[in-house]
């Protein structure tokens, strides 16, 4: 380390890659903020700022976008404009050694599970009985609730275990005594996020208890939303459908990412499933939860991936007509049983494979959304951008998700629920007005 943080500082979090990275970002900063150092999330440098950049090390694209953050702000320290730069997160898990050695400039790199160790290099103590006590960087209406960390699936493709380590539950207990703190607080939408939600519990408690989970969440008064994400399609335990059903305030929203449909390649990819079972359970889904949303992710061009696996990819899709839908181009990770494979399929085939099913799920998603037209709907709003207000359904995650674009001369509260009636839609979004 190079620099030996003073009193006067500021710390400035900077936050890459997905919403679990969000959350322990969060958690940092509630740590810090309870040991009385300023902090900010993402804001403008000041010369008194210790910058903290928490990096995601998952694929090409999201590891250069982190490297280069890094490089900027290490630029700022040698003019500088601020005193001192941290790196924390998935990238430095990983490549903490080839860090150190191209960035020296950098005053300390630390890894997915060392927020004890940065808050006590800011001078400061990490204390375990505020652990649910973070300081928000959403909207103050919606959360996120890490329910575990870790993974135990072996999918081929995935760095994600060898970064994060094995699946580790949060008691059950933890879970819903954060979420009521957070609805104390305001918070109307909690959005369950892990690795992996339906293996939660089995490590700890002998069992899968997500259903129970939920069941207890529900239960909690002024908890409008519970959105479910990450969830995995091997062994999905399949009483989560039944509380979803009975409870109003869990959204009829799954998000399944199913990375492909060629049983061959998702044998390849170590998925633990077939195209058999994941049609049986995608209409599990429809039938246990009609209207329910499916959202879902898919790889093209891993290694083996041929031209008919991908038809057959194309096919399925536009047979099943997701609701949400996300395309990955595959990143040839070292450290994955997938890198040991031939990652001959060129990049630009892989983008264009990317783009035709883009484009089709283009054409599902407005068929969808013209279907809404003149019916109502619930939204929550989240923000005003310029004459309109957006808000989302339940049917949609923020940020990667569908948006509603409320037209109306009434002053609407951010955070607060409103029913409006839906006159136009385009491809992924909805017009609507009271």
């Amino acid at each position: 380390m190079h620099t030996n943080p003073a009193k006067n500082i500021r710390v400035n979090v900077f936050t890459f890659g997905c919403a679990k990275n969000t959350y322990d970002s969060e958690v940092l900063l509630g740590q810090l903020k309870y040991n009385n150092i300023a902090v900010v999330h993402e804001e403008e440098l000041k010369v008194n700022d210790v910058v903290i950049v928490n990096t995601c090390g998952f694929v090409n694209d999201a590891k250069q976008e982190s490297v280069n953050s890094i490089l900027e702000f290490v630029e700022a320290k040698n003019q500088h404009q601020i005193k001192a730069v941290y790196v924390i997160g998935c990238l430095s898990e990983r490549y903490k050694a080839d860090l150190e050695a191209e960035i020296p400039e950098v005053d300390s790199y630390f890894g997915v599970h060392s927020i004890e160790e940065v808050v006590a290099t800011l001078g400061g103590r990490f204390k375990k009985e505020i652990l649910g006590e973070r300081l928000l960087t959403t909207p103050a209406h919606y959360a996120y609730l890490k329910i575990s960390d870790g993974c135990n699936q072996k999918c081929s493709f995935c760095a994600i275990p060898g970064i994060k380590g094995v699946h580790r539950s949060v008691p059950i207990e933890e879970l819903v005594a954060q979420t009521e703190a957070l609805v104390q607080r305001g918070v109307k939408e909690i959005i369950l996020i892990a690795q992996d939600t339906t293996y939660y519990g089995l490590d700890i408690y002998g069992k899968r208890r997500l259903a129970e989970l939920l069941t207890l969440l529900s239960d909690i008064k002024g908890l409008e939303w519970i959105r479910l994400q990450y969830t995995f399609p091997t062994n999905f335990p399949k009483d989560v459908f039944a509380v979803m059903a009975s409870r109003s305030n869990i959204c009829n929203y799954i998000d399944i990412p199913l990375q492909h449909i060629a049983s061959h390649l998702l044998k390849k990819m170590k998925r633990g499933i077939n195209k058999e079972k994941t049609i049986e359970l995608v209409k599990s889904i429809r039938k246990s939860l009609p209207g329910a949303a499916i959202r879902t992710t898919f790889i093209v061009g891993h290694p083996g991936e041929s031209e008919e696996d991908f038809d057959e990819l194309y096919e399925f899709i536009k047979e099943i007509e997701f609701d949400r839908m996300g395309v990955f181009t595959y990143s040839h990770e070292e450290g994955t049983e997938s890198f040991r494979m031939d990652d001959s399929i060129p990049e630009v085939v892989k983008d264009e494979r990317a783009n035709i099913l883009m484009a089709l799920q283009r054409d599902i998603s407005l068929k969808k959304n013209r279907d809404k037209v003149g019916t109502e709907i619930r939204v929550l709003i989240d923000r005003k951008e310029g004459d309109h207000f957006v808000g989302r359904t339940e049917m949609d995650s923020p940020e990667v998700d569908n948006e509603v674009l409320i037209n109306t001369k009434n002053k609407l509260n951010i955070g607060d629920f409103y029913t409006v009636r839906i006159q136009s839609a385009t491809d992924y979004d909805l017009e609507a007005e009271l």
